[in-house]
């Protein structure tokens, strides 16, 4: 817990990192996504491929709210999309900064959400995405806050940032900038795009009215080249550096050298400190591993970690998670939370592995989870499937619907007995976790092998057999967290432990279970209580 200074609060859901293809052990292109929002329920969704006549209609409802905004004409031709990747290995990601908030057009036809899958679902290349989602925003209105988007491809990784022209306006101002292929990159909810290159055609792609829209608002006057995105729609406060871009230096932090200097901007207190970089080139090459670890960072070992001597916001047995709202005020103080990139409210969360090297229907995997990433395994989703796994699309469950067969109901039924018992509790879940996470990178080069030899044959045997193995995963896992939920409320119910070996409880010679341990306070809660008492 810390006292803060009066601040302007906004949400701040959703994390991105980003992996150029020579920044990477294996030359894919790599991203990632945390979907976080409170009361967040979401399948993995599917979106068959299509031909479609003259005259369809699509209908456009708000990702978000489920709201009816009117109907746009269907593309002749759709590709399959599972998840957040389609069938060309395109991936499509976002974080919402919100910006200035007279630039939000209500009456814009397309959030930002849809924007996304119909991205997906017409470009074979990120390229292509890029030109169909701010064409289609252009020609029919975006109503959403400002977006960060992510967009790739086993070839090149895209930021781009968008907003609308205010109500009634029906325009966008957008700014995309690539990633260069030795360098890493992420956004957490606040504007990256600063000044970018105007004349390099190759690498920076914006729209007519992104500095004009500025100067008619009186926003901007300066050189066309001094302009600056973030600045002008989007200056951060101290939220936006302390609770999103503090992630973002997270993540360069673990990956790259010299990241200290920018702790006094991450903090978010000092009005001079020198803001990070959009992209740094990281000290090592990346392994999905490494991000799947990014995605599960709470700042360990870091000036904002929650693990600090005498923070006791953790609770009794410690997690590294913080009660939201992130600021609340006692006494008339007014104090604030950190927000790491690992977060109790992720709806799902992916790594999106891309290569071009291999045939399209093999090169693309969706390691994907349906809850926050450091309490669930990444289970492989390839890019070709056409039968989404059940667990993760289970009918009839909600957000207020609980499941047994469905993977986001089991997962946080899992990870919600394990928050309040962390240090007690998670090593369990951790143990599972990454058991299955090394089984299924212990496999991939044989299936895919295997996929490539079917392929050789028939890419539809190929197709046929990584939906089988996608599905199959799935389904292990959930019958492994089922089992993994059994185990905990066996092992740690009455806030006791019983002994086991070797996964079996252990009984006494009368066959009763053995008395179980009492562990009692964790030392570093006990030592507070102790002082708090002196």
């Amino acid at each position: 817990m810390f006292v803060m200074l009066a601040v302007a609060v906004c949400a701040m859901p959703c994390t991105n990192l980003i992996v150029g293809k020579k920044a990477s052990a294996d030359g894919s292109v790599m991203c990632s996504y945390s979907a976080d929002d409170y009361g967040m329920f979401q399948n993995l969704c599917h979106y068959p491929a299509g031909n479609h006549a003259k005259g369809e209609m699509r209908k456009i409802y708000d990702w978000d709210t489920n709201e009816y905004h009117g109907q746009i004409p269907e593309a002749p031709v759709t590709y399959n999309v599972i998840g957040n990747i389609n069938e060309f290995q395109v991936t499509i990601a976002e974080t919402t900064f919100g910006g200035r908030h007279e630039m939000v057009d209500t009456t814009g036809l397309i959030d930002y959400g849809s924007l996304m899958y119909l991205g997906l679902q017409r470009s074979r290349t990120a390229r292509e995405a890029i030109e169909v989602m701010t064409g289609l925003a252009e020609k029919y209105g975006y109503n959403s806050e400002g977006e960060t988007f992510t967009i790739c491809d086993p070839d090149e990784a895209w930021i781009m940032e968008m907003m609308g022209c205010g109500p009634g306006s029906k325009a966008v101002v957008w700014v995309a900038v690539r990633i260069p292929d030795e360098a890493i990159c992420a956004h957490a909810n606040q504007s990256r795009i600063r000044t970018f290159d105007q004349k390099d055609k190759k690498n920076v792609m914006f729209s007519k009215n992104v500095i004009k829209f500025a100067r008619e608002k009186g926003w901007f006057d300066g050189k066309d080249a001094d302009f600056n995105f973030c600045m002008t729609y989007a200056a951060p406060d101290f939220g936006g550096r302390r609770w999103c871009d503090a992630r973002v230096w997270s993540f360069f932090n673990r990956f790259a050298d010299g990241m200290d200097k920018y702790v006094a901007y991450a903090e978010g207190t000092a009005a001079d400190a020198e803001p990070m970089p959009l992209w740094v080139v990281p000290n090592r090459k990346l392994t999905v591993a490494d991000v799947e670890a990014a995605m599960r960072d709470h700042y360990e070992g870091t000036p904002f970690a929650l693990d600090k001597q005498g923070d006791i916001g953790g609770g009794i047995w410690q997690m590294p998670y913080r009660l939201t709202p992130l600021e609340y005020e006692v006494d008339g103080k007014k104090c604030f939370n950190e927000r790491p990139i690992s977060t109790q409210q992720s709806g799902f969360v992916f790594v999106s592995q891309m290569r071009g090297w291999l045939p399209r229907e093999i090169g693309g995997v969706l390691w994907f989870a349906n809850d926050d990433a450091n309490m669930a395994p990444f289970t492989p989703v390839y890019c070709c499937v056409d039968k989404a796994p059940h667990c993760y699309n289970t009918p009839g469950a909600d957000a207020v619907t609980f499941s047994m067969d469905n993977a986001f109901w089991v997962q946080n039924w899992v990870s919600n007995m394990v928050y309040p018992r962390y240090v007690q509790m998670f090593p369990s879940l951790c143990q599972v976790r990454d058991s299955l996470d090394a089984s299924y990178f212990a496999a991939q080069p044989s299936v895919e092998r295997q996929a490539k030899a079917l392929y050789d044959e028939s890419p539809s045997k190929a197709v046929a057999f990584l939906n089988g193995y996608t599905n199959e995963k799935a389904r292990q896992m959930l019958a492994r967290w089922q089992q993994l939920a059994v185990h905990l409320i066996v092992k740690y119910n009455d806030m006791v432990v019983k002994p086991e070996r070797s996964g079996k409880f252990l009984r006494t010679s009368t066959g009763i279970g053995e008395r179980p341990e009492r562990p009692g306070y964790p030392e570093q809660y006990a030592r507070e209580m102790l002082k708090r008492a002196e």
